[in-house]
């Protein structure tokens, strides 16, 4: 009792988001070799970062210094490759962290944060931590972005609204038309580009036009560095500084930056490993139209979402570990009877697609 009066209400209570098991943990539990597993459960790029990154990586002699805390190197290529002015540009330990900064920056307790649902759970966990409540708004039933009903929600007290394009987990777009919207609210939004590579279009164009518009991005889906945590944004001028004054000085490692460089200045070995998954993504969709207990979703990230049938998602995330191959699954309350799929190379749409035509339909 006297350890509980030490933690504060908002953690007490705050629903804490889980994150997938790590291939170590999944494969004692299946009692299997980590090869013969088929993560699929966490959107990673199977193909991993290109050779040139793991040559960078391992001839690092400085790393018994710290990183450099303006990460200039980092974010002149990142200037290059977006286009963006070098001083709205900062990294983050992943773009998870970012969230945490502009949380931190932003909101003052007794202040919302809107969130359409169902999307990314870091939305739905984090603001609460820094006393901020979070009003969800259910997106239509094809998962677009319901605009009437978040601008309903908004009140004087509306901070945030987190808008990821392409949506995790139902891979859908944000239009241009329904950001241009929003804009008009003047509420703070936050579009998190995570799967941008896959996707192909951006709203990035709109950090330019507007001052209440952020574009968050990450290396651990398209650049094969989840392992290394790094995310980016572009903010507007005022947000950027305010973000400098409140991160901690040496947040992203000298191997992380190391490996920004390295993975920009290997592009087009990257976005070859993209096309693939692009096409494996649209073969995998094809072919799950052809089961009757299963409705995939269209989806523009690396990830197709799937309304399995019957209340039997969980019957089928069974089925699917039986056969060592680990895909989503949800226990809330907008996707209890969803698994998303995360597209991985060739082979594993190939075992998706045997395990599948032995599920009883």
């Amino acid at each position: 009792m006297e350890t509980q009066r030490r933690l504060r209400a908002t953690v007490e209570n705050t629903i804490e988001y889980l994150p997938v098991e790590s291939l170590e943990t999944i494969a004692e539990r299946l009692g299997v070799p980590p090869e013969q597993v088929a993560k699929l459960d966490a959107n990673e790029n199977p193909y991993g970062p290109p050779p040139t990154v793991i040559a960078a990586l391992a001839t690092l002699s400085d790393l018994h210094l710290y990183p450099d805390p303006d990460q200039r190197r980092a974010r002149r290529a990142l200037a290059e490759y977006t286009g963006a002015p070098f001083d709205r540009i900062l990294l983050g330990n992943g773009s998870d962290e970012l969230i945490d900064l502009l949380l931190l920056a932003v909101v003052e307790p007794g202040d919302d944060v809107i969130v359409p649902v169902p999307s990314f759970g870091v939305y739905l966990s984090r603001p609460p931590l820094f006393g901020a409540r979070v009003v969800t708004v259910p997106r239509t039933e094809t998962f677009t972005l319901d605009l009437a009903a978040i601008e309903q929600a908004i009140t004087p007290r509306t901070k945030l609204i987190f808008l990821a394009s392409p949506n995790n987990p139902t891979g859908n777009l944000v239009t241009p038309h329904e950001l241009e919207r929003l804009v008009r609210t003047g509420v703070l939004l936050v579009v998190d580009e995570a799967y941008y590579e896959f996707a192909g279009t951006t709203l990035q164009a709109f950090t330019d036009r507007y001052d209440n518009v952020i574009v968050l991005r990450t290396f651990s889906k398209w650049a094969g560095l989840a392992g290394l945590r790094i995310g980016y944004g572009i903010f507007p001028p005022h947000i950027a500084r305010a973000l400098w004054r409140v991160k901690q000085p040496f947040n992203v490692s000298v191997a992380a930056q190391a490996a920004v460089e390295a993975a920009l200045a290997d592009r087009e070995w990257l976005m070859e490993r993209v096309e693939r998954i692009r096409r494996e993504r649209e073969r995998l969709y094809a072919a799950l139209l052809r089961y009757p207990f299963l409705r995939p979703y269209p989806s523009e990230a690396n990830f197709i979402l799937c309304r399995v049938h019957d209340g039997r998602a969980h019957e089928l995330h069974a089925h699917f570990l039986r056969a060592a191959i680990v895909v989503r699954r949800y226990d809330d309350e907008w996707l209890r009877d969803d698994l998303r799929i995360t597209v991985g190379t060739p082979e594993h749409v190939n075992r998706i697609l045997e395990a599948l035509d032995t599920f009883p339909a």
